[in-house]
């Protein structure tokens, strides 16, 4: 991963994305924005607690360092929906994208239309981007430990080979910061966690759900190669990330792709 400034922000770039000029991405920090704490810094969550007027001066903030883009956010509810940008802006329940209040409960989205800035929000959860160079399409998904074990990374490269027909093998993606194999303990994971990702867990019962994702798109036929790792635990760097684990009351940073118009 690159590490970049911009703006007075800090993001961070995957760089097998980087290779490809049709696509902008960016992992954006904590670092710099308006918010106070213990929302410190660039927080783009409405429901944390933070000012709203203050997280859409954050969004904005973000979405210029985007090539001012629009920025699509979704409701994410820990689930394994998978949304299509271009139906949902035809959804009563999607508003605005940058100043959304309510917006379709999903936890993934894709799109094929440039200029759409697909944003994922999070605080220890893993932001998952894909991009299809071939049938030029992106997606971006949250991937909580319950949409994890849920599938919702298969479902998603599943609706791109669906509404593209995109070639899985073809994917490059990228496994954003997020819970480490370090910190992500599930002390109740015998009634949590299904059976078959025990393999997953070490003897302190720390599940690695970055192998888990890795795993999940290799089996839908996602090229290892094509698979990068940020490798950056957000519990262990809270002064680059929000971490719900570490602070509970805290606010999100975003995940950001689109193609470039």
């Amino acid at each position: 991963m690159h590490l970049h400034r911009k703006n007075n922000l800090l993001y961070w770039t995957f760089g097998n994305l980087e290779a490809f000029p049709g696509v902008v991405h960016g992992i954006f920090t904590r670092c710099g924005g308006f918010s106070n704490a213990p929302f410190a810094g660039l927080n783009v969550g409405k429901n944390c607690g933070d000012d709203s007027a203050i997280v859409a001066q954050n969004r904005q903030a973000i979405a210029a360092c985007m090539g001012n883009g629009e920025l699509f956010f979704l409701s994410q509810v820990h689930g394994t929906r998978v949304i299509a940008v271009e139906d949902a802006q035809h959804a009563s329940d999607v508003p605005s994208p940058v100043e959304a209040t309510g917006c379709a409960e999903a936890d993934a989205a894709l799109t094929s239309t440039p200029g759409q800035m697909l944003t994922i929000q999070v605080a220890d959860c893993q932001s998952v981007m894909l991009f299809d160079p071939e049938k030029k399409a992106v997606a971006n998904i949250h991937a909580g430990w319950r949409g994890s074990i849920g599938g919702i990374v298969g479902r998603c490269v599943e609706k791109m080979i669906k509404r593209f027909g995109t070639n899985p093998s073809t994917l490059v993606c990228g496994i954003g910061p997020s819970l480490g194999p370090c910190c992500a303990e599930f002390i109740h994971h015998e009634t949590e966690i299904p059976a078959q990702f025990r393999k997953y867990k070490d003897e302190n019962d720390r599940f690695n759900f970055w192998q888990i994702t890795h795993d999940q798109l290799v089996e839908k036929g996602v090229k290892p190669s094509g698979i990068e790792w940020s490798n950056l635990c957000t519990r262990c760097n809270t002064h680059l990330f929000y971490s719900y684990r570490q602070a509970n009351t805290t606010g999100r940073f975003a995940a950001v792709i689109g193609l470039t118009a």
